[in-house]
């Protein structure tokens, strides 16, 4: 949600792609991983009231490398209240390591070479996130009990994942914003309080750069004893907000998890960030035909913060 985007640069390392200047420094940002706070968690739009079940279980989404692309179903869900319901065990907050083990292009490199599909690019990108296999980034976490379920804190969240993943603060502010889906006027007429998380980010960076992200379809297995699976697809729309005539990238990208509670203070999961060809900003759209163009997979352990 690197993604997003989610959506992901500062959440899955450098690669090349979009230079951006960034907290007084010289970053290269590549479009494909941007997403990953915004993941990485980044973040499901889900409800367990009426929410759309996934054509099969998520879980197994984990297990191929041929992913295609969920249906989309912002604009089918006028609640007001949308978002994603996490169980009961993960309210709180935690102290989170997440720690990157696999990260693949099953389409063949050119897919994730950026707009004009630059073997060069990619190649670095792969380059890049190979170094990082197995390294563990330390990170805080938020999920708050709210008259619709437990949900996590995005904006805290989302700060937490971008300045821990960059290793240094390089989010200005992190602020809510409206959507017919999830809106703060109709929060509040159906019960939910002033400081309910909303599913709309808006991201402004020390930088001249900004990103938002929508959610635009979800979904969720039941839960399973003490096993979880969702997840959802966000759509991040990256900018400069200097005066670059650089257009706008957008990237789409499902984030899938699976969490397991293993204690009263203790849970085990893992993540997967599927990135996806957005038509908007990609030449190689319609031959990639709506599947996933990159795969990067996390491990996370949360324990229970002291501050709980």
């Amino acid at each position: 949600m690197w993604t997003v985007l989610a959506l992901f640069f500062f959440c899955v390392g450098r690669s090349q792609g979009l230079n951006v200047d960034v907290a007084q420094s010289q970053t290269s940002i590549s479009r494909r991983k941007f997403v990953e706070s915004s993941a990485i968690f980044g973040a499901v739009t889900l409800s367990p009231r009426g929410a759309t079940a996934a054509p099969s279980s998520i879980a197994n989404r984990f297990d191929s490398d041929v992913l295609k692309l969920p249906p989309i179903t912002a604009g089918t869900k006028f609640t007001g209240h949308e978002n994603l319901v996490f169980p009961e065990f993960m309210e709180g907050e935690w102290d989170a390591v997440q720690t990157l083990v696999s990260t693949k292009a099953p389409l063949g490199l050119k897919f994730i070479g950026g707009p004009q599909a630059s073997l060069d690019i990619a190649q670095k990108t792969m380059d890049e996130q190979a170094k990082r296999v197995n390294e563990q980034v330390n990170l805080k976490l938020r999920f708050v009990k709210t008259n619709f379920g437990v949900v996590e804190d995005r904006a805290f969240n989302l700060r937490s994942r971008l300045d821990s993943f960059a290793g240094k603060s390089v989010v200005a502010s992190v602020n809510y914003a409206d959507v017919k889906e999830s809106n703060r006027a109709s929060v509040l007429a159906s019960g939910g309080k002033e400081d309910d998380p909303l599913t709309t980010t808006l991201v402004y960076f020390k930088g001249p750069a900004a990103q938002k992200t929508f959610v635009i379809s979800h979904g969720q297995d039941p839960l399973d004893n003490d096993d979880w699976s969702g997840y959802e697809l966000d759509r991040s729309i990256f900018a400069l907000t200097n005066n670059s005539i650089a257009p706008p990238v957008t990237t789409d990208t499902e984030v899938i998890y699976s969490f397991s509670k293993v204690g009263s203070d203790r849970v085990e999961g893992k993540i997967r960030l599927s990135g996806y060809l957005n038509p908007q900003s990609d030449s190689l759209y319609f031959e990639a035909q709506n599947r996933a163009v990159s795969l990067t997979d996390y491990t996370l352990t949360l324990k229970r913060s002291d501050n709980n």
